[in-house]
């Protein structure tokens, strides 16, 4: 009989820290952020209809959807390889998925926002881009690359 408890104790313990990972990676440590402009190669874009996420625990985490006047990208370096990263479910204006799609069909365009790499880093990147399409939609992330 002892060692049944013992099993059904461990059990429901396997379970909780499985749920508890699960949530430390999809919900936790997410915040929504505000924003009425980004910057773009050194240069203030104003932005509108703002939906992000961040998070300080890691630079791969930031997801934003917004519109933009595409305009404002026509001097913008294009981004070498963008690939976009998945968001989580509940953040449902960003589609990683589709955007990369949309990207490799040339329905949307990709530029390199900010090379946010830290000085001196040889082994690593941080790439901000931002994919826009011609009806002015955006979507931004930033890219964690190791070199």
């Amino acid at each position: 009989m002892n060692g049944k408890w013992l099993v059904g104790i461990s059990g429901v313990a396997i379970a909780a820290l499985g749920i508890g990972m699960y949530y430390a990676q999809v919900y936790a440590y997410y915040e929504e952020t505000q924003a009425d402009s980004v910057q773009v190669a050194g240069v203030t874009v104003p932005v509108a209809d703002w939906q992000g996420i961040d998070a300080n625990t890691s630079p791969n985490k930031l997801r934003a959807c917004f519109t933009v006047d595409p305009q404002a990208f026509a001097d913008v370096a294009l981004a070498s390889d963008p690939q976009p990263l998945l968001a989580p479910d509940w953040f449902d204006c960003f589609d990683g998925r589709t955007i990369g799609a949309d990207l490799e069909s040339g329905a949307a365009v990709a530029y390199l926002a900010e090379d946010e790499t830290d000085a001196g880093a040889e082994d690593y990147e941080i790439l901000r881009m931002i994919a826009v399409y011609p009806d002015g939609r955006a979507y931004m992330w930033r890219h964690y690359r190791e070199s």
